[in-house]
Parts: structure tokens; C-alpha cells; sequence
């Protein structure tokens, strides 16, 4: 039967599957990102870096970025705030001046009391005042000596105005001016008071360098602080190497561990995985025992014929070898459909696949008439010669033991989440007790027809690694058996 399928529907070679090259020669070599050199030695996969040091990075690069802004505001602020009281240490005394300030006789300007700062009268002490008037001599203070100060008489403004000046090469000058008319007088008077930026200047730097201070120390708190909560952070992964290394050591085949519920996820994948592994192997196990009892039969025919020297050792040969060659070539293609299944893209047409196999099995049993109905375009998630091989034992099953009528029913019900196909004959059927028995390797109801009794355990051990079922129940309408499989939709 396997042979008749595959003549009609062809399965890919194993050059043109994907999945079946990647399992035979390992890692995709066409990767470009995949050094050659390495997989010629057997290397692991390259990486794509520290995922801690991502972390430390991104954190040292905003930790960075805040305090450089953080820094120049708050260092814009105190600068201000600085500069603006010493503008108000100005204007205090630029008031007293213009406070104490009346005209003369002759129109000079002249203070009724003394101003109370010292340094007014100290040569070059740092602190000066000057009055200027258009057509008047400047009215200098003590502490300017043989210097005056560069007034900007520009525009009259009985507001005070605060600026820098270099005027005095090596002592900078922080200024202030304001434009007076006083009593008596119609001049306007250009009243001035400066002093040395010196103080303004250290108590810039002091706090300047307490800023840069601070920032440093808390910059590297932070950047601690972010090296503690990665360490901590990623501990969980940690403990996640240390129990598959448990699980490669110690044989052990679950993560047990607890563990957070970010991570969570990906150790429930991790044990789905496990399992899916576990899976395969006792697939493989089976498949194994499967063959094994397949051959022994035809072993031991031909052992026998050999021993006894029987006249037809030929034929014995020849039908035995056939036998096992079908045997072998079908657990290998078992073997490479549990392979494919792991990739998750099985999709198969039923209604096609069902009206291949009975164009087949047709050529078979030219006797035996055929029905086919249902619909026409179900999709199932199982891999095509999987499909085949499953219709074609059950197919061939019924025309094979049935009375010369087989009808098969592809997915009757379209909104059911399975999609089911009925095989049914008009042969003497399975009785009930004996259904569950049927599909247990060897096991062959009819000793008179040829076989090897692993037709439905095959079948049922491919639906059920599938997700599948299949039952079997009487015929209605043709009074045979029915064969119900039951198969996993195509997303």
C-alpha cells in the first residue's frame, strides 16, 4: 500500500526540505552572522552581548544625561540667585547715594553725610562710586584715585541697571547705574557704584565645585545602586542556567525551581519543551519496538525456510524481504514526520489527500466501489505523507476486509473545532469487545488475509501524536465497521 501511495503522491526529498537539511547538517551555514570557521568546530552560537552590560550601559548613559542637565540648572539657579544679591548689595548702596546727594551753590553735587562703607576711601580697595553729569566734572570716590569709571550715559533710566565691565585691566567690575534728577538741578545726574567681582566670583566657584562634588558622589551612588538592581535583577537567570545544568547533570527533566513571574513564562517553555523532548524519545522507543516486532516475524520465516532448506526459499525470500523493506521504509518516514512536527507548520488538505489515497488503492482492489464526500477544502494540522499514510491503512483496511463497498466522509460538520473523517465498509465489522483490543500491536482479526497486524496501531499512535483520537463503531448505512478519526484543525 505505501508503495502505491507514494507512487501517485510523491513526498520532498530530504534536499528539498528545509527542516529535514537543517536536521542533517545542523546550524543553517548560509547564516551570514554564523562564522563557518565555527561550525566547523563545533562552536555554540554567537551571542549578541552581556544583556548586564546593555543594562549598565543605558543606565550610566541616563544617569549621565540627568545629572549634566540636573547640573547646569541648578548651577544656572545659585549663579542668580548669587549674582542677584550682590546686585542688591549694589543697589542698597547706589540708594544711600542718591539719598544723601543734594546741589551746591554752584551746581556741584555734594553728599550731606558720609556714606558708611569704608572702602570708599581706601586707594584701590575694590569698591567705587562716581556721580557724572553732562557739562560737570566726575565727583569720583576716594578708593578710584587717578581712575574713573566709564559711564554709559546713553539713555536717561531712573531704573538701576546691573552689567560687567573690564575697564580696570586685572580687576573685573560688576557695575551699577542709574540716572537721577535731583532738586535744584536740571542736569541728569549719572549716579554709579562698582565693586570688584572677586567675592562674586568665589562664592561661584565654592558652590561650583560643592555642585560638581555632590553630582560626582551621587552620580556613583547611582551608578552602584544600578549595578546592585542588575546583579539582583538578573539573578533569576542565573538560577534559570543553574537548573538546566541540574537538569543536564543530575538527569532530572523539569525546572522546579520558584521563580518570579516575568520569568515564569519562559521556564513553563522551558518544561513544555522538556516534555516535547521526553515525547520524541519514547516516540522513538516506539517506533523502535514497533519495527522490531515487524521484523521478527519475517527473521524468523526466513530462518526457518533457511534451516529446513524448504523448496520455495526463493519466494519465501522475496515476499519476507518486501514485508520488511515496507516495514523499514515506513518507520523511516515516521521518524522524519516526528521530526517535521516540531516546527509547528503541518498543513494538509483532507479532501485531496483522500481522493488520492483512494485513487490508489483503487488500483489495489478494482473490484471494490468507492464514495467520497464531504467537504472540499478542510485543512488539518498534520504533515501530507502523514495523512496519507493514515487514510491509505484505513482505506485499504476496508476494502480489503469489507464486501466490496467503501464510503469515506470528510469533515461532515465544518464548525466543529476538529475535522473528522468517517472510513466505512459493508463488511462483517469488529465486534464491540473486541474494538479495543484492535489496536494493539500484532493484533489481526482476519489470519487468512496477509498483514502484519500494525495497521491501526500505527494509525492510532500517529493521530494521538498529533493531538488527534480515533474510535471505531458500526456502520448505519452500510453495516459495517466505522472508522471515526478525529484530526487537529490548521490554524
Amino acid at each position: 500500500m505505501a508503495s502505491v501511495i507514494a507512487s501517485t503522491t510523491q513526498p520532498p526529498s530530504r534536499a528539498s526540505d528545509p527542516l529535514h537539511a537543517i536536521d542533517a547538517d545542523g546550524p543553517d551555514k548560509a547564516d551570514p552572522h554564523f562564522p563557518q570557521e565555527a561550525i566547523a568546530a563545533g562552536a555554540a552560537p554567537p551571542h549578541t552581548g552581556s544583556l548586564a552590560r546593555r543594562m549598565m550601559l543605558i543606565a550610566a548613559g541616563w544617569i549621565s544625561i540627568l545629572l549634566l542637565v540636573g547640573g547646569v540648572a541648578l548651577d544656572r539657579t545659585l549663579t542668580s540667585l548669587v549674582t542677584q544679591q550682590f546686585d542688591e548689595q549694589l543697589n542698597y548702596m547706589l540708594t544711600a547715594m542718591i539719598g544723601s546727594a543734594e546741589i551746591g551753590p554752584e551746581g556741584e553735587v555734594y553728599f550731606n553725610r558720609p556714606l558708611g562703607d569704608q572702602r570708599f576711601l581706601e586707594p584701590n580697595s575694590g569698591l567705587y562710586w562716581q556721580i557724572s553729569g553732562k557739562g560737570h566734572e566726575d565727583f569720583p570716590s576716594y578708593s578710584l584715585w587717578d581712575r574713573s569709571l566709564s559711564v554709559k550715559m546713553d539713555k536717561f533710566d531712573s531704573q538701576a541697571r546691573f552689567f560687567d565691565s573690564s575697564q580696570f585691566v586685572g580687576e573685573p567690575l560688576r557695575v551699577a547705574q542709574r540716572a537721577v534728577v535731583l532738586p535744584g538741578s536740571d542736569t541728569e545726574w549719572w549716579f554709579t557704584v562698582a565693586a570688584a567681582r572677586d567675592e562674586l566670583d568665589s562664592q561661584i566657584a565654592n558652590f561650583r565645585s560643592i555642585l560638581v562634588w555632590s553630582f560626582a558622589i551621587l552620580g556613583i551612588g547611582l551608578f552602584v545602586m544600578a549595578m546592585l538592581q542588575t546583579w539582583y535583577g538578573l539573578s533569576p537567570l542565573r538560577r534559570i542556567r543553574l537548573a538546566i545544568a541540574r537538569i543536564r547533570t543530575t538527569g532530572t527533566n523539569r525546572v522546579t525551581d520558584p521563580l518570579p513571574q516575568e520569568v515564569q513564562p519562559m521556564v513553563e517553555e522551558l518544561n513544555a519543551l522538556l516534555a516535547h523532548s521526553d515525547r520524541q524519545a519514547e516516540e522513538a522507543r516506539t517506533h523502535a519496538g514497533n519495527l522490531a516486532h515487524a521484523l521478527k516475524t519475517p527473521l524468523t520465516v526466513l530462518t526457518n525456510a533457511a534451516t529446513a532448506r524448504s523448496q520455495d526459499l526463493d519466494e519465501a525470500v522475496l515476499r519476507e524481504s518486501a514485508i520488511m523493506r515496507r516495514q523499514v521504509d515506513h518507520h523511516l518516514a515516521r521518524a522524519r514526520a516526528a521530526g517535521r512536527r516540531a516546527g509547528g507548520l503541518a498543513r494538509s488538505n483532507a479532501m485531496e489527500s483522500a481522493q488520492a489515497v483512494q485513487r490508489a488503492v483503487a488500483r489495489l482492489y478494482p473490484n471494490v466501489r468507492f464514495d467520497i464526500d464531504g467537504a472540499e477544502d478542510p485543512q488539518v494540522a498534520l504533515e501530507r505523507q502523514d495523512l496519507d499514510e493514515l487514510l491509505g491503512n484505513l482505506i485499504e483496511n476496508a476494502a480489503k476486509y469489507g464486501g466490496g463497498s467503501v464510503f469515506v466522509t470528510v469533515d461532515p460538520e465544518p464548525e466543529s473545532r476538529m475535522c473528522t473523517v468517517w472510513v466505512e465498509d459493508d463488511g462483517t465489522g469488529i465486534p464491540e469487545s473486541e474494538r479495543v483490543n484492535i489496536f494493539a500491536r500484532g493484533t489481526r482479526l482476519d489470519t487468512e488475509k496477509p498483514g502484519t497486524g500494525l495497521g491501526l496501531a500505527i494509525v492510532r499512535d500517529v493521530v494521538e501524536s498529533y493531538g488527534g483520537t480515533i474510535t471505531l463503531a458500526e456502520s448505519e448505512d452500510l453495516g459495517g465497521l466505522l472508522v471515526k478519526m478525529c484530526l487537529p484543525r490548521a490554524e
